[in-house]
């Protein structure tokens, strides 16, 4: 008898391992990690379709206190907010000689949604005023919405912003697209469509924040 218990406990010891080390596909409120699942997916992502990029989920990478990509770009100031409290990741896509760029970043507060969605449109909102500050170049809103913005960035990087944020998730989602001053002018693509790409995953990701 304490032979059969020891194999069923060394199993279900082996069986939480193999849960803890693999790549979660969604999040419940207290997920430690941004799951694969809560990255758009790069064939729906509008701009640049001969990039051919690749899975986000597969070049990210854990990020503690993120700034987020406009705020390097516009040379913000470092402001303690609670991003200090949240978990996040951040995915870079690189490209030769100054074509389209990528970097994605998600940020995510766990616990009562409640919580977590106050906290992260408290973090939105403050980033708005940081895009619109920009110090490097005048941010050209393209959308401004009480969830959703984007702006273009005209130097001395070109940069497109989408920001995004959704409170019944407690998570704002960042895609920032840089290229050359030297290339031509941005691929068109609609902004709707871009933050489908956004959205739509954080829905699958963190369960039961859509109905």
């Amino acid at each position: 008898m304490r032979t059969v218990l020891a194999v069923i406990l060394l199993a279900l010891a082996l069986v939480g391992a193999a849960g803890a080390d693999a790549e979660p596909e969604t999040c419940p409120p207290q997920c430690d990690r941004i799951p694969a699942s809560a990255w758009p997916n790069p064939r729906s992502l509008p701009l640049g379709p001969g990039n051919r990029w690749p899975a986000l989920a597969d070049v990210a990478v854990p990020v503690s206190a993120p700034r987020f990509g406009f705020e390097d770009l516009c040379a913000s100031p470092p402001v303690p907010d609670a991003r200090a409290f949240a978990v996040a990741a951040r995915a870079v896509v690189g490209r030769p000689d100054g074509q389209l760029q990528l970097r994605g970043q998600i940020v995510h507060w766990r616990g009562e949604t409640w919580r977590g969605g106050d906290l992260a449109n408290g973090v939105f909102g403050a980033a708005i005023d940081a895009l619109r500050a920009c110090r490097t170049s005048a941010a050209r809103l393209t959308t401004a919405e009480p969830d959703r913005v984007s702006a273009v960035l005209d130097g001395p990087v070109p940069a497109r912003v989408y920001l995004l944020v959704d409170p019944r998730s407690s998570t704002i989602s960042e895609l920032l697209f840089t290229r050359a001053p030297t290339l031509p002018a941005w691929p068109e693509a609609p902004d709707a469509q871009v933050f489908d790409a956004m959205s739509a995953p954080l829905c699958a990701a963190y369960l039961a924040s859509c109905g």
